[in-house]
């Protein structure tokens, strides 16, 4: 009967995925600006006058540029003497500037022309053509601004951006921007959503759908599936939710030729739809935002959508770990001991401690499949934000030789990460007196680093794995060119470390 109502036909809860349309201008000429509605423009700090002569109203342009003094990183705006009045805005940026602060000129830029809610928008990086990041950091900026977040007001919803031109060269590799800017928006929606509305049941049928669309196989392992496979760590968990929906969705995408191929990657995500704490309850501040503690999980979803959107030469599964961490009669309690799918018996210390629970059973199981590389994110441990704040998220890998990868993706994405230590005589403190191994140490010094070797305990041996504790995930006021808190944290750095810094190529070389 469950399953019955489970597969009942019901609203889709997953957003329009549709990006504005996106054209090409071989230059800016009176008439393009007098249609747009706004205007984008990223300048160097030390622009030469001839510069500005690559814009209509090149005149009005230099003034804004020399008043008062060009600073990078400053935004300046106006209104452009044509018809229509386009909204003009001038970003300024240092030669040597990183991605991240070319992607945070460009959030403020967007964030600037916002309130005149512009259908129709151009973008220009004259002076910076030669690599092409300014432009592109426009661009995912733009595309970013032109999806809408959850919203469930009943006023007439906001004008959205629909035509975006791109004026000069280079030409920008489209077909991967739109697949990293649609599956950051996938990201955020989903994380935004509100847990009544993104429960176990709702967030099955979403993957259900997301899964038909992109052409992958799904996979749901439910609560008795569990049971027989012995992820008890996961269970643990899972007891005191009111219904038996939670479970762990296993996704499949393989390229053409490669249908039967065994996995080259595994993305395993972290998707606790709602953290009370369970038996240790949260207070109300630290409890107020918890439906985002699952951003792990659709991190690890959109990254394997926008895999398959790319057609990328790359076997990848997905493993997404779905269900709430709640209080009651049967939820877990501390000095339980469990047995994890991979016999690791654990001493549970902490109930708020849930996410490296299950993780622990996702990443056994995963194992189980034999990737050559296994990569999860979560928003897993309060220390990483105290260490990094939510400017950056923390890595962690089993693999030394990966490190100048993980970090390179950060900058050449402009998603920074840290690499942080992984050394093994932290398994001290984590050393249990009736089982193999505590759950986290009594004390919360260095949480993030003690979460990362405890989930060590269940990625199998030389098997190469990466952790991504998502400090980033939720930021007050947005981060880098994303203007909202939930910023989608994750998607364009997976893109960047599997497909251009070509971490499964760094494993085979070093084989």
């Amino acid at each position: 009967m469950r399953e019955a109502v489970l597969d009942e036909p019901r609203m889709s809860l997953l957003p329009a995925f549709e990006l504005p349309r996106i054209t090409y201008r071989p230059r800016l000429t009176q008439r393009a600006t007098a249609d747009a509605d706004a205007l984008l423009t990223i300048v160097p700090e030390k622009a030469e006058d001839k510069l500005f002569a690559e814009l209509a109203e090149s005149e009005r342009w230099r003034r804004l540029y020399a008043q008062p003094k060009p600073s990078t990183g400053s935004v300046r705006s106006s209104a452009l003497g044509v018809a229509g009045a386009t909204r003009a805005a001038l970003g300024i940026l240092r030669a040597d500037a990183t991605v991240f602060e070319t992607l945070a000129l460009a959030g403020r830029m967007l964030k600037e022309v916002a309130p005149s809610t512009p259908r129709h928008i151009v973008l220009a990086a004259p002076g910076q053509a030669g690599s092409g990041v300014a432009l592109e950091a426009l661009l995912s900026a733009a595309l970013a601004q032109s999806f809408a977040l959850p919203a469930f007001r009943t006023e007439a919803k906001a004008r959205r951006i629909q035509q975006i031109d791109l004026i000069g060269t280079p030409r920008l590799d489209l077909k991967h921007v739109g697949a990293s800017a649609r599956g950051n928006n996938l990201a955020r929606w989903l994380t935004a959503l509100p847990p009544n509305m993104l429960d176990a049941r709702g967030y099955r049928r979403s993957i259900g759908e997301l899964a038909r669309r992109a052409g992958l196989s799904l996979r749901w392992l439910d609560e008795a599936t569990l049971k027989r496979l012995g992820a008890n760590a996961f269970l643990a968990v899972a007891a005191g939710n009111a219904e038996r929906t939670a479970g762990i969705a296993h996704l499949r995408y393989r390229p053409r030729r490669r249908r039967g191929a065994a996995p080259d990657i595994a993305l395993i995500g972290k998707g606790i739809l709602f953290d009370t704490g369970g038996t240790n309850l949260k207070p109300h501040r630290a409890m107020l935002d918890m439906h985002t503690d699952m951003s792990g999980s659709a991190v690890a979803l959109a990254t394997l959508i926008a895999l398959a959107e790319l057609d990328a030469p790359v076997a990848a599964d997905a493993w997404l770990a779905i269900t709430e961490n709640r209080t009651g009669p049967s939820a877990y309690r501390p000095q339980d001991v469990v047995r994890a799918a991979n016999g690791v018996t654990i001493q549970v210390i902490h109930t708020d401690a849930e996410g490296r629970m299950v993780l622990a059973d996702t990443l056994a199981l995963a194992g189980r499949t034999r990737p050559r590389l296994m990569l999860d994110f979560a928003t897993l441990t309060g220390t990483c934000v105290y260490a990094l704040t939510e400017r950056m998220s923390g890595v962690f890998t089993n693999e030394p030789r990966l490190a100048r990868k993980l970090v390179a993706a950060g900058a050449t994405s402009g998603e920074r990460v840290w690499d942080f230590p992984f050394d093994a005589d932290y398994d001290s403190d984590l050393e249990s007196k009736v089982a193999d191994i505590m759950q986290c140490a009594p004390e919360a010094k260095g949480d993030h680093i003690l979460a990362a070797r405890f989930l060590s305990r269940f990625v199998p041996a030389r098997t190469p794995w990466v952790h991504v504790d998502l400090s980033a995930a939720v930021r007050s006021g947005g981060l880098g060119h994303i203007n909202t808190d939930v910023t989608g944290f994750g998607v364009r750095y997976a893109l960047e470390l599997i497909l251009r810094q070509n971490v499964l190529g760094e494993l085979e070389r070093r084989d």
